[in-house]
Formats: C-alpha cells, sequence, structure tokens
C-alpha cells in the first residue's frame, strides 16, 4: 500500500494546515500517518508543562482517529525543535518505517521557529532515505529503489515571517471533506482558549475554514482548498515525480503561473 506522511511541529498544525489533503489521500487508498515532533508542552496558560503534554497527546491521539491516521508519538518538548543530528535521525527512522511516497509538511517560510525547523529536519530525514550509511537512533535499514516527494504547506496567515503573501504551485480540493477536518481540529479542545488569550485567534475552527475558504478563491476553481509547494527533487526522486498530482487527480489543481514565476 502507498503510504503518505504528516510532518509538523505541534498538536493540532496537521488539522489547521493539511488534514484535507490527508483525508483525500486516504479516499484513494495511503496508509496515512501523523506525527507531531514536540508534545504541545507550552500550549496552556493554565496546566503546567506535564499535564498539558498529557492532555494534548490526548487530543492528537483523537484527531488521529478521526483522520484514519496512524499516530507517531512526539520526539521533543515545544520550543525544542532544533535542526540536530539527534532529531534527523530519529525522524530518519520513521520515514524509514513508514515508507511514504508523500511527505506533507510546514512552509519553510513561517511565523514560528518550531515550523521552519520542522520544515527543514522533514527534508534532510526524507533526504536520508536511501542513504545506507547513515546511521539512525534506533538503527533502521535504508530504502532501496524507493522514491519519495515532500510538499511544503501554506504558512500560518499565508504570508512568511517577513508578512510577504505567499503563492501555491498547486491546489487541493478539500471542499468535501471540510466537515471531517473541522471535526479532526476540534479534537484539540484545549488550544481554544489558548489561541485566544495568546494569539486573539477567537475560533480557531473559524480561522481555518476562512484560510480554506481564502486559498480556494486564490485557485479560481474550489470553494476550499490547501495550497502545496513541492520541494526541488533532487536527491529524493525524478523530476517528474509528482505523487500528490497523480493521486488525487481532478482535485489537484496546478498554478501556471508559480514556476514561471508570474
Amino acid at each position: 500500500m502507498k503510504s503518505a506522511i504528516a510532518i509538523v511541529a505541534h498538536p493540532d498544525d496537521i488539522e489547521f494546515l493539511f488534514a484535507g489533503t490527508l483525508l483525500q489521500l486516504g479516499r484513494v487508498g495511503y496508509a496515512l500517518h501523523y506525527l507531531c515532533l514536540a508534545n504541545g508542552s507550552c500550549g496552556s496558560l493554565t496546566m503546567d508543562a506535564k499535564a498539558t503534554a498529557k492532555v494534548r497527546r490526548f487530543e492528537a491521539k483523537q484527531a488521529a482517529d478521526i483522520l484514519g491516521a496512524t499516530w507517531h508519538g512526539p520526539l521533543c518538548d515545544d520550543l525544542e525543535i532544533v535542526y540536530s543530528v539527534d532529531l534527523i535521525k530519529r525522524l530518519a527512522v520513521i520515514i524509514r518505517e513508514t515508507r511514504p511516497e508523500i511527505v506533507l509538511t510546514h512552509s519553510p517560510d513561517d511565523y514560528m521557529t518550531d515550523h521552519t525547523e520542522t520544515a527543514r529536519l522533514a527534508v534532510t530525514a526524507a533526504f536520508t532515505h536511501g542513504m545506507p550509511n547513515f546511521g539512525t537512533e534506533p538503527p533502521s535499514q535504508a530504502l532501496k529503489e524507493h522514491r519519495l516527494a515532500v510538499y511544503h504547506a501554506m504558512p500560518h496567515g499565508l504570508r512568511d515571517g517577513l508578512r510577504r503573501k505567499v503563492v501555491p504551485g498547486a491546489y487541493v480540493d478539500t471542499s468535501d471533506v471540510m466537515e471531517t477536518k473541522r471535526q479532526a481540529l476540534e479534537a484539540h479542545a484545549s488550544q481554544g482558549t489558548w489561541l485566544d488569550a495568546t494569539q486573539g485567534m477567537g475560533s480557531h475552527v473559524d480561522s481555518m475554514e476562512e484560510m480554506a475558504r481564502e486559498v480556494g478563491a486564490m485557485s479560481g476553481i474550489f470553494e476550499h482548498a490547501e495550497g502545496w509547494r513541492r520541494h526541488l527533487h533532487l536527491g529524493l526522486s525524478a523530476e517528474e515525480f509528482d505523487p500528490l498530482r497523480e493521486a488525487l487527480r481532478t482535485r489537484y489543481q496546478v498554478n501556471s503561473d508559480y514556476e514561471s514565476g508570474l
């Protein structure tokens, strides 16, 4: 069975940014994998770090179940996602064991370092998938004759850390899976109060839907959508390998102006 893995920084990032794409991949037969590098330990004003991490672990498992994905445990605390050999080795094991064709991760430019470092780690861990001389922790065999593609999601707010608008290279139609995406995000109940108090977000679920509608409008064709930029193929696969496009077909719309720089 073909597989796809979502690699993000925190519990609820998958649901906010690209649960719709995961759901569409599940519909066409992909095995889905769900990984938040950090445990969400800083996501509360009322609980200590240990209690917060426990609650958010429970919520993430619930959300993964709603999405039909296999949950993988976190590797570190919040704000401890740093580009390091230790995390690369531990993440590379998961890449080798899940054998994904599709790796979904954060934008290389986003509003916080945990997100951008996760994107860097995901790319490097994917890059090592066929390198038998790169030792992992725990030890794991490199994948022979395996190819994969890495796709970067849109940043929160659809802008980079310097407030510049980010344009997708392609759009995935999520219109008919929005209710399930909403249910998965609602599973992260502890984050409603946190995001309102710290970021003035109000309803994080409504904010997610507003972003999906905005990306859909950018596509010019879909009511709700998630935007993607495919990482350069070098070291990962042949140039023409675009499994997300091949899998989703009519639910995948290329932005023809993106690669031409228009």
